[in-house]
Order: C-alpha cells, then sequence, then structure tokens
C-alpha cells in the first residue's frame, strides 16, 4: 500500500530512469540506488547502496525522536551519490515501519451502499471517499483529520469485489517528509515496510526460481514477522507473527504452507531478531520443509560500478531495494 498524495507528485526522468528506497530503520538509514536502462525488466542496475548509522535516541519506536538527526543521517547517506544519479530526476520513496500502518479490506458493495453511488467504477467512485475516511477512522480509532489515507478498488479476480485501505497517522508521514526535504530530498511516495520488502522478494523470485513454483516470502521486523505463501504468482495465503491466533512462530509458518507443496522460502529483514523467539533459518526450513534462501541485493542487478557496503548482502536491505525497485517500474 503506497501514500500517494497530491505533495508527493511523481518525476519522471524520460528513458533512462534512475531511483531511490530510503528505509529509516531503528538504528540506521538504508539507501539502494536503482537505474533502469530501458522498459526490459531486465535492465536493472544497482547504482549505489549506503548504509549510515543513527545517533543514540534519533528513533523512539515508531517515532522520530530527533528530525534533525535522521535529517543528517539522510544528507550522509546521499552523500557519496554518483554524479550520474544526481544529475537525473532521481525517484525517491520512503519507508513507513510496519506497526505505525493499519490496513482493512473492505466489500466494496459495502460502500456503495453507504454512499449511495453506482458501482459501475468510473468517476461516481470518487463519491466513496466519506465512506472510506470512515471505515479508515474506525481501523485507526482516529478522527480523519489527523490521518493519511490510502485506497483503491483492488480488480483482483475474485467473486466480491473489495475496497482495500491503508491509514497512518499524519504525524509519520509529515515527519519523513519534513526530515527528507531539511536533507535536500523530494520523496515521490511512501510505502509501508512489509509491502516493499514483498516487492523486492517477488522480484528476487522472478529473477532465482523456476516460473510457477509455489514460495513463501518472510519479512522480519522490529514488530514481528510477515509471510505470504505465493502461487503463481498470486498472493494464495498470508500470515504476521505474533498474533491472537498463532501460539508460536513455528504454529503461524505451519498455517502459512498449508497448500501446495512448497519449494522454496525467500527471507529478507532483520534475521537476527528470530533469535528473540528462539528461532533460526535451519528452524523455518524444518518447519516449511522446503529451502529457506536470504534474501540479497547484489544478485539482482547488475554492478554500474564497485560497491562495497554491506548491504549488498543483507536481508535487511529488502525494504530500501523494494522501495527503488517501484521507482524505476511504474
Amino acid at each position: 500500500m503506497v501514500f500517494k498524495n497530491t505533495w508527493l507528485q511523481a518525476v519522471r526522468s524520460g528513458r533512462q530512469r534512475f531511483a531511490a528506497g530510503i528505509d529509516v530503520g531503528s538504528q540506521n538509514v538504508r539507501l539502494v540506488v536503482l537505474s533502469q536502462r530501458s522498459r526490459a525488466r531486465g535492465a536493472l542496475y544497482l547504482e549505489y547502496v549506503n548504509t549510515v548509522p543513527l545517533a543514540a535516541g534519533a528513533m523512539a519506536g515508531t517515532e522520530i525522536a530527533d528530525r534533525q538527526a535522521v535529517a543528517r543521517a539522510l544528507r550522509d547517506a546521499f552523500a557519496g551519490l554518483p554524479r550520474a544519479c544526481a544529475t537525473h530526476a532521481l525517484r525517491c520513496a520512503m519507508a513507513l515501519p510496519a506497526s505505525a500502518t493499519l490496513t482493512t479490506t473492505v466489500p466494496l458493495a459495502r460502500l456503495v451502499a453507504q454512499s449511495h453511488c453506482a458501482e459501475d467504477g468510473g468517476h461516481a467512485l470518487a463519491e466513496l471517499e466519506p465512506a472510506v475516511m470512515g471505515e479508515a477512522e474506525r481501523i485507526a480509532g482516529r478522527e480523519r483529520h489527523a490521518l493519511a489515507v490510502d485506497w483503491f478498488v483492488d480488480d483482483t479476480p475474485s467473486p466480491i469485489r473489495s475496497v482495500k485501505i491503508a491509514a497512518t497517522a499524519r504525524q509519520h508521514l509529515e515527519a519523513r517528509m519534513e526530515c527528507a526535504a531539511t536533507a535536500g530530498i523530494s520523496l515521490t511516495a511512501v510505502d509501508g515496510e512489509p509491502h516493499a520488502a514483498l516487492r523486492a522478494m517477488r522480484y528476487a523470485a522472478s529473477r532465482e526460481l523456476d516460473p510457477h513454483e509455489p514460495y513463501v516470502g518472510l519479512w522480519i521486523g522490529t514488530d514481528g514477522v510477515y509471510g505470504w505463501r505465493i502461487v503463481d504468482d498470486c498472493i494464495a495465503g498470508e500470515m504476521r507473527y505474533p498474533a491472537p491466533e498463532h501460539a508460536d512462530l513455528a504454529d503461524a509458518l505451519r498455517d502459512l504452507a498449508h497448500g501446495p507443496v512448497l519449494d522454496c522460502a525467500l527471507v529478507s529483514g532483520e534475521i537476527d531478531l528470530l533469535d528473540g523467539v528462539g528461532f533460526s533459518l535451519a528452524d523455518i526450513a524444518d518447519v516449511l520443509g522446503c529451502t529457506v534462501l536470504p534474501f540479497e541485493c547484489a544478485v539482482l542487478g547488475g554492478l554500474v560500478r564497485p560497491l562495497r557496503d554491506e548491504l549488498l548482502h543483507e536481508p535487511a536491505g529488502a525494504v530500501a531495494f523494494g522501495l527503488a525497485l517501484r521507482g524505476v517500474f511504474e
């Protein structure tokens, strides 16, 4: 889900496209810059990667406690950007923490009934906005003026058409926009961490796995583990842990694995956090009954120049990579 409002306008750079993904974590800022030389999906290049530590106390959970410290880290992250990237219009996207974003899926018919409008699409869908904002208020427990909301009608083939809604406290969005602006960075979009990581893993699967091979994508963040079962390039199931319906992580993974036999699991995020729940990559492989591959940026694009940052080989690079990927492909 992407928050993309009138103040977040896309910047196009013509045939050769450059995009940056910015992941502001609890301890550091991660930056990945990708380029696409043509519309061919294989023509993807890693232009630049960088990891910059954040000053102690810069973050307080999902809140940016010291905006100046975050802005300084952002400036440092971009300081070594190659001239070839800097001279192009650079599409920059930043991530929102998973726990700061609430999502829901609502039957389209229900919103239509509340709005007294037609369900045939077109301009009439604009009439859904008051009902959408009402749902956002309900899931977030805040009044609409305090929220940033994104929504779209899901056209995935299904017996019931639905509307996907994402909401976050406006303060989270505005804090990141302010830090970026202070650092001289113009954001084109703000995306949720899990969705950015999933985008990166689906791209990795398209490059590394056989077509139509069922697999699982896992993202490990500070607020838990998110998982998706992908079959024929469609999301066939998903899970989040911790959650009331799962006794432990193994139970959540077994529930996710229900279906066609899995050949592989792609794992991204901060893998060392698994130690806190007494788990390891080997345990994930045992529960899912398949091979586990940690996510790596380095194998997913050509290197324009030597890049030595550890982020190239860290599964934690998935969010920044997924954000940049969105910029070059949209």
